[in-house]
């Protein structure tokens, strides 16, 4: 025993010691190999980047290096990648390219050390010159032969000459070190149970078996720091990585489709946020001047009874697209002020900084008459140019008068164009049906502005268009445009149609360009959309909060199922086709009755036409008859079939009922894209919920994965809502994943982005060809 404890001390107290010093050296040595390991990882990404990158630099296309680097960064340890082509230069790089790397600062990495410190954490460096061997293009005059002494091709500097007089590009890969922290944190636990464990072994075993043991500790230690057991066995050759050859495939495959187009300016490959819009107005647009004319104002100011004044922002699918862009662009936003507090707001010229709080662009207010709003707002544009481009079987109703006070409007926007424009070519943003005639007025007064006009509704067809008595004053007003912009295919090519029919114009179809009293207008497909992500103002962990208010609002049982739709009282929206729907699946499915409640969110819309009156009227209507058909199964359930609350809810209402339905139904009977079915993707984080959507909304040929319904065939919808409410969780998420994918892809940013990057190519251009002019 005595001996067994004279032993155990000493070797208590070096173990102990030996613990203190192996952490740090282990660390150490760990931190090699995992350098060795991303060196060797660095050399095989710059070897393959060289054989892709050649075409790109040669083209000067940075923006497409940039975005290949993005689209390298799926390894979870390559933290971002830079390419300095230029000392003197800023490097071509991934987004989040540390700015403490500059290129006239490289040789550092090379005798300081690879690891570079941040509030990330460590980072390793590894900087690969792109050696790119290409021999010079063989003509005839090398192919007769060694040029002879005295001709001008001996006297001209060679090939290679040329090329070392350039600096050779320095590919920089940045790698993220975390996990070495987390695997020496690993190491440093396992070596203290180790020890601790092999010290109380040997507290119970004799000095021949502790000598045994010190033996096999050592041969332990030995394997240890070899890398073996606790260390992820070597890899094999980087040159075989399997996880490289995606990425490699990816490259050969984007270098094959830049070969065979080629745009100077491409934002396919962007990823699009706010950051990203702003980064392309810088860069493209040099901080030119962005001025948006939309009738409806972001910001309503009202009284209220008490004397104060309440702000209210509308729940429009134009507002919902547009403020995002107006915010990332900080421009104009010209709007008819139609508020009762909106003149008590603004200064002596009409303007006001918006978000309240929290400006981040300016609101111009135009103000109407009660004549002007009747015959220009009401009159023309909602009884005349929207039941036209809609096919919704309302007679569109066209008046001399109403003509006079929309082409009044009209050029009432266009001068306030002119004076809120701070240069002599602004960039324009004209949005929808209201401003037909602005783009050519705008033109007028300013030859050099881009103006870029948007239709968010559906253009009809030539015969239907030919209804309007002034279809040639119209068509030649959205002629002034630079670009117009549809949501579908189809109702650009029912424009090209159209103007084909109607006007002495040359219409190019391969291109996409009319060309109209001198002056090219392209026509585009900008299918619109929201901004992402979708924020919930509750929190985005109460879904299972949100489904208990709303039935707790509702007074119905927590397993009763909920559908909600979201529209104005519009008759081009299909409420009344909705409501037969669900009163069709009480017929073919009456176990749902006093199960299933439908909520129909319908904001009042242009309750001075008649048609919209004798909408709502029926609508209200269907809702009380197919409730009181089925009151007995409302009374015992608590809720009836359809509830309909015909009152303007905030958008936190409307996504409390997004994230608290179990389907939501969009049976539009003809719409430009209708922003409520992204909307409700875009709130699902969940990724639980069925989508019914008209197969007449622009909206269908994105969300194929939703349950599209021809809305007049009852049947069908009832069809569809049955398999809504009855589809397995794992269905639902396969479904909605791949939406929630198209709808971050394809969001608002990427719709605005699109078009001001096409406005950019197309005053670059102009620029050239001013210049061959001037040069002829």
């Amino acid at each position: 025993m005595r001996l067994s404890l004279r032993f155990l001390i000493p070797l208590m107290l070096a173990l102990g010691t030996f613990a203190w010093l192996a952490a740090p050296l282990s660390n150490s040595l760990m931190q090699r190999w995992f350098i060795r390991d991303l060196d060797m990882r660095s050399s095989l990404v710059a070897s393959a980047v060289s054989e892709q990158l050649p075409p790109l630099l040669r083209n000067g296309s940075s923006g497409q290096i940039a975005g290949l680097f993005g689209r390298m960064l799926t390894d979870e340890r390559l933290y971002a990648i830079g390419l300095c082509t230029d000392p003197a230069r800023d490097p071509i790089a991934s987004p989040n390219f540390p700015p403490t790397i500059r290129c006239n600062d490289l040789a550092r990495f090379n005798t300081v050390g690879p690891v570079l410190k941040s509030t990330r954490g460590p980072l390793h460096v590894a900087v690969r010159p792109m050696t790119v061997d290409e021999p010079p293009p063989v003509t005839d005059a090398t192919a007769a032969g060694p040029p002879q002494p005295g001709s001008a091709l001996a006297q001209a500097p060679s090939s290679a000459a040329v090329t070392a007089a350039k600096p050779i590009p320095q590919l920089v890969l940045v790698h993220d070190m975390s996990f070495a922290d987390r695997r020496s944190e690993e190491t440093r636990q396992y070596l203290f149970y180790f020890f601790l464990a092999l010290g109380l072994a040997m507290a119970l075993i004799t000095v021949v078996i502790a000598q045994l043991s010190w033996r096999g500790w050592i041969a332990g230690m030995r394997s240890l720091l070899r890398g073996e057991g606790i260390l992820r066995p070597a890899q094999a050759p980087l040159a075989h990585a399997p996880e490289m050859r995606p990425i490699a495939r990816e490259m050969r495959d984007l270098i094959r489709d830049l070969e065979r187009q080629y745009r100077p300016v491409d934002g396919s490959q962007r990823i699009w946020d706010q950051a990203a819009l702003r980064a392309a107005l810088r860069s493209e647009l040099h901080g030119n001047d962005v001025i948006a004319i939309a009738n409806r104002e972001p910001y309503i100011h009202n009284r209220q009874p008490d004397g104060g004044i309440k702000v209210q922002h509308p729940a429009s699918g134009l507002v919902t697209a547009l403020e995002p862009v107006m915010r990332a662009c900080s421009g104009t936003w010209i709007a008819h002020g139609s508020g009762s507090a909106d003149r008590d707001v603004v200064d002596r010229h009409d303007r006001i900084d918006v978000p309240p709080g929290h400006p981040y662009y300016r609101l111009r207010r135009i103000w109407l008459t009660p004549e002007e709003e009747q015959g220009y707002y009401l009159g023309f544009a909602n009884e005349g140019l929207w039941p036209l481009c809609h096919i919704a079987h309302v007679r569109p109703t066209f008046r001399t008068s109403d003509w006079e006070y929309y082409r009044n409007v009209n050029a009432r926007f266009a001068r306030a164009v002119t004076e809120e424009a701070t240069s002599s070519d602004p960039i324009v943003l004209v949005q929808d049906y209201h401003f037909a005639l602005v783009p050519r007025m705008i033109r007028d007064q300013m030859p050099d502005a881009t103006i870029i006009t948007f239709w968010h509704i559906p253009w009809p067809n030539p015969e239907s268009f030919a209804i309007c008595p002034w279809r040639a004053e119209l068509l030649d007003g959205m002629l002034g445009s630079s670009i117009l912009g549809f949501h579908t295919r189809f109702h650009a090519n029912n424009f090209l149609d159209t103007v084909d029919r109607v006007l002495e114009a040359r219409v190019d179809r391969e291109t996409l360009t009319i060309s109209y009293q001198g002056k090219a207008t392209t026509v585009h497909v900008y299918p619109i959309s929201i901004d992402w992500p979708v924020l919930d103002p509750h929190g985005l962990d109460n879904i299972a909060r949100a489904k208990a208010r709303v039935r707790q609002r509702l007074g119905v049982p927590a397993t009763h199922r909920i559908g909600v739709g979201v529209d104005r009282l519009d008759y081009t929206k299909g409420i009344i086709e909705r409501f037969n729907a669900v009163a069709r699946l009480l017929e073919l499915k009456p176990e749902w009755a006093g199960k299933f409640t439908f909520v129909q969110i319908a904001a009042p819309s242009r309750a001075l036409i008649h048609d919209y009156r004798d909408y709502g009227d029926r609508v209200k209507a269907l809702a009380a008859e197919i409730n009181n058909r089925y009151k007995d199964a409302s009374l015992a359930s608590g809720a009836p079939p359809i509830v309909l609350l015909a009152e303007h809810h905030e958008a936190d209402a409307v996504y409390e009922y997004y994230r608290a339905s179990d389907v939501c139904v969009v049976t539009s009977l003809h719409d430009g894209m209708n922003l409520v079915a992204k909307e409700f993707v875009a709130s699902r984080d969940d990724e639980q919920g069925v989508l019914v959507l008209s197969q007449f909304a622009g909206a269908s040929r994105e969300l194929a994965e939703s349950l599209v319904v021809n809305p007049y065939d009852a049947d069908q919808c009832a069809a569809a809502l049955h398999l809504a409410l009855t589809m397995k969780p794992a269905e639902q998420r396969e479904r909605m994943r791949f939406m929630r994918g198209i709808v971050r892809e394809h969001n608002v940013y990427r719709w605005a982005g699109r078009m001001l990057l096409d406005a950019a190519v197309m005053r670059q251009r102009g620029r050239f060809r001013a210049r061959d002019t001037r040069a002829a």
